[in-house]
């Protein structure tokens, strides 16, 4: 986000606060920050908001912004600040929470706000036709479900109106790609009460598509030289504590299960804390460890579609795009540091394979560093070997010339990442998959190989990701290519429809011959009409239909309905296979 339209976005979030302070007098504020394509303000509300209340609060707004406010930033003591903010226990909780004896605040207008911006100088530099309240929904205060419920509002903004038009564009078309809604329409996935929210039920049709998928990582992994490896779902605190990931990473970990063990057959048994798997590393560490490793073994590279569950909080659950549940085209590739450069190459290699596969023409690799201010907090306490790690990854990506962002204070605990950012075909953003490298939790485990000198030395770790897991890429996918995937990852790849009762013996041998050449395919020789069946399978995005009646069985042929095309002709069966199967293999 550049600096200047952030500003923009973070000063109309204090102006709307502005407009609702007028509205609602009485108004609980929370904190309005700018966010990527617009901002938010979260409110207590004296009552519920209706859509005709943004109307108002967005023409008060203009009327703000065309009095040429100045935004002015003051530095006071946090006992001042007490006495501004006495009757706003939110911003009264914040105060208590900074740092110091000092807070700063930022008037406009009639408005004062706990802020520490930065924002523009005055809203001159607003372009009043580029902004747009769109949103109100429900927000826990500081995002945790022990606290109140606020009502939140989000804007748009952008420096022109056009902008402004071009995303409101892509939105409307992203509704209509939502995947929560085609993933239903389209018998993906679904929920259940019953099995718990941010749970995803895959039906066959999700099936089907998870198996393409998983066929295409095994198969380029093996020709990659990866070893297919298993691991269990749960395990001992004890390897979290090691690792580190507790307490790092406890928040998002389901709570333990105390069992009672008897692992050395005395008799007593004692009380052992297991955990649900949060990540598949720790578990791979200790198929590096079974065995003493020499030089000559690395790199290896251990590959696993393995389970995890993280328990996100209950508002920040959407559809397959947070999960609590979720498999993972995980791997963790252990290496000496001269074959790393090499390595990590190879991975990025395998994104651009995947993108060339999938149609993905728009990204961006987010390097993610350290920051000093973190060490022995969020980073592991090892400055020397932060900058040394980096700059490998720098120099590579540079070298070769992929197209990278830098980041800093976003890393992983143990190391530099890269998030891999996509554009789908409407130029939505995703944030598919993470790429990280770890010089720490290999030697926490005293995991080791023999170098050439005879000498103990600890691998560098590389954990990748590049299909994601099964419940981002497949909701990404089905919002890239709204629903009609290509033909050899469609759920459904032809749909044979009869015209009437009396062709269902040939339709069935169809089907047969069509499934032995591992085509999926379903009939449709219900007693519907033939205008009906060829409806419901055009609303599956199925890619072809197959009619058959009187004129098809004289000819040994169907005639073939392709998706986006409609009506092309009569084809003889074994042609319609071949022509068909060639698409599958060329993953078109």
């Amino acid at each position: 986000m550049e600096n200047n339209i952030k500003k923009i976005r973070h000063s109309l979030a204090h102006i709307m606060a502005e407009a609702v302070l007028e509205f609602w007098p009485k108004v609980k504020l929370g904190m309005g920050p700018a966010i990527e394509n617009g901002f938010y303000y979260d409110f207590l509300l004296p009552k519920p908001l209706e859509e005709k209340d943004l109307e108002q609060i967005e023409k008060r707004m203009q009327e703000l912004i065309s009095q040429n406010q100045k935004f002015e930033k003051q530095n006071i003591t946090k006992r001042r600040a007490k006495r501004l903010f006495a009757i706003q226990p939110y911003k009264l909780e914040l105060i208590k929470d900074l740092p110091g004896e000092n807070v700063s605040i930022y008037t406009n207008g009639e408005f004062v706000d706990l802020c520490k911006g930065p924002h523009i100088k005055s809203t001159k530099e607003i372009n009043p036709k580029a902004f747009k309240l769109v949103k109100i929904a429900g927000a826990y205060w500081k995002g945790s479900e022990k606290n109140k419920m606020l009502t939140r509002i989000y804007g748009l903004a952008f420096e022109t109106e056009k902008e402004l038009q071009d995303y409101i564009k892509m939105q409307e078309e992203a509704e209509k790609r939502d995947h929560r809604k085609l993933g239903k329409d389209l018998k993906i996935f679904t929920f259940s009460d019953f099995v718990g929210p941010g749970l995803p039920l895959w039906l066959p049709n999700g099936a089907a598509i998870i198996e393409e998928i998983e066929k295409l990582g095994k198969e380029t992994e093996t020709k990659a030289g990866y070893l297919r490896v298993k691991t269990p779902h749960i395990a001992k605190e004890i390897m979290y504590k090691t690792s580190g990931h507790l307490p790092y990473y406890a928040d998002i970990m389901f709570p333990p299960m105390i069992l009672e063990d008897d692992p050395d057959g005395s008799g007593t048994p004692k009380k052992t804390k297991y955990y649900l798997k949060a990540m598949n590393c720790p578990h791979h560490h200790q198929i590096f460890a079974a065995e003493m490793r020499s030089y000559r073994d690395l790199p290896l590279r251990l590959a696993e579609y393995g389970t995890c569950y993280r328990y996100e909080k209950s508002g920040e659950l959407f559809g397959l795009m947070r999960v609590r549940s979720m498999e993972m085209n995980d791997a963790h590739i252990y290496c000496t540091e001269e074959q790393f450069a090499n390595e990590f190459l190879a991975v990025i290699k395998l994104y651009f394979e995947y993108f060339k596969i999938f149609g993905i023409e728009k990204y961006v690799m987010r390097f993610s560093t350290h920051s000093k201010e973190g060490l022995g907090k969020k980073y592991i306490d090892n400055e020397k070997l932060w900058k040394k790690t980096e700059d490998m990854v720098r120099n590579t990506l540079i070298k070769e010339k992929i197209n990278f962002i830098e980041v800093k204070d976003e890393a992983a605990f143990y190391g530099p990442k890269i998030d891999v950012e996509v554009w789908s075909a409407i130029g939505r953003e995703f944030t598919l998959a993470t790429n990280q490298v770890d010089f720490a939790v290999p030697e926490r485990f005293g995991l080791v190989y023999i170098d050439k000198d005879g000498k103990e030395k600890t691998p560098i770790c590389i954990h990748r990701a590049p299909l994601s897991t099964h419940e981002r890429l497949i909701g990404f996918l089905i919002e890239h290519y709204a629903g009609a995937f290509p033909v050899w990852l469609s759920p459904i790849q032809a749909s044979i429809i009869t015209i009437s009762d009396k062709h269902s013996d040939y339709a069935k041998k169809i089907e047969k011959l069509l499934k032995e050449n591992n085509i999926r395919v379903e009939l449709k020789n219900n007693n519907e009409t033939l205008g009906k069946k060829i409806r419901e399978a055009e609303i599956q995005k199925i890619p072809y239909l197959l009619i058959v009646g009187d004129k098809e069985i004289s000819a040994n042929a169907v005639s073939v309905r392709e998706r986006g095309k409609g009506d092309t002709g009569q084809m003889l069966i074994d042609k319609f296979i071949d022509k068909i199967k060639e698409q599958i293999k060329l993953k078109k």
